[in-house]
């Protein structure tokens, strides 16, 4: 359902919120899991999406699974051990997967707590910003489970092998600012200036190349599992087609006339 997560644009900024306020935005639903997916769909096929600012509806940023479901044996939490392996591998998992392939930056704009997969959300994205009030949980443990959703994997990436691990282990909270003291966020602000602080960001994205901005993000990606060897190949390539490109033109031109670049999807081609 569209209203599930909903999507607003604002130029080449788009906004995607999750909207289940009333149960603090879990991602477990179906309704939210198919509309994550066809959203990174519609950014990945809109040249003019230059940078997506991801957020929830409410106090919360998202709650992560629904224990309540969980309580219940409902919706993915429900049958036997291989219907549930292949739950989690045909539900929630397909959110990690699909927002690693957006092809644009992604920004989370942490508004409340980010709990559990939830967290992991979080982490899932390229930036992260933060509300003065805001916490973060990887919290698994505490209900007797694991990070299902990818956890084990994005959170040491972001805060190192040990803070990762005490996070995990312990199930604890942090505080907003001990996440940006760890560098799970970049900045915290107050919440009434969360929105403008994630925009104000998101345009900084945004005023940039479209084409050479795909490329940036695809080999961050690349850099994750590639050798310096095999990276610096793909760099040469994609620096390749980025030189032969209109956008390339039109930037240098921007540079050399000392004014703001004017870029337009239909020129991403060769030149």
């Amino acid at each position: 359902m569209d209203d599930a997560v909903l999507c607003t644009h604002d130029g080449h900024v788009t906004t995607w919120t999750i909207n289940r306020p009333e149960s603090r935005n879990p991602i477990s639903d179906d309704a939210v899991i198919e509309r994550l997916v066809s959203l990174v769909e519609e950014a990945n096929n809109d040249l003019d999406t230059r940078v997506v600012i991801l957020t929830g509806a409410g106090s919360a940023f998202s709650a992560g699974g629904n224990v309540k479901d969980m309580a219940e044996r409902a919706g993915m939490f429900g049958g036997t051990p291989d219907q549930l392996r292949r739950g989690y591998r045909r539900g929630i998992q397909r959110i990690p997967r699909a927002l690693y392939h957006c092809e644009v930056p992604i920004i989370a704009a942490v508004n409340g707590p980010a709990v559990g997969a939830g967290c992991d959300l979080a982490l899932m994205c390229d930036m992260r910003i933060a509300a003065s009030t805001a916490f973060f949980a990887e919290s698994f443990v505490k209900l007797g489970l694991v990070p299902g959703d990818g956890g084990a994997w994005l959170l040491p990436r972001a805060v190192g092998a040990a803070r990762a691990a005490e996070m995990a282990y312990t199930g604890d909270r942090i505080s907003a600012d001990i996440a940006l003291q760890w560098g799970l966020v970049s900045r915290v602000v107050e919440p009434a200036d969360l929105l403008d602080a994630a925009t104000e960001l998101a345009l900084r994205v945004a005023v940039n190349p479209p084409h050479a901005l795909r490329m940036t993000k695809k080999l961050m990606r690349e850099s994750e599992r590639q050798d310096l060897e095999g990276l610096l190949e793909l760099s040469a390539a994609f620096q390749s087609i980025a030189h032969h490109s209109a956008d390339h033109d039109e930037a240098l031109a921007a540079f050399l006339q000392r004014r703001p670049g004017n870029f337009h999807a239909e020129n991403r081609g060769r030149r």
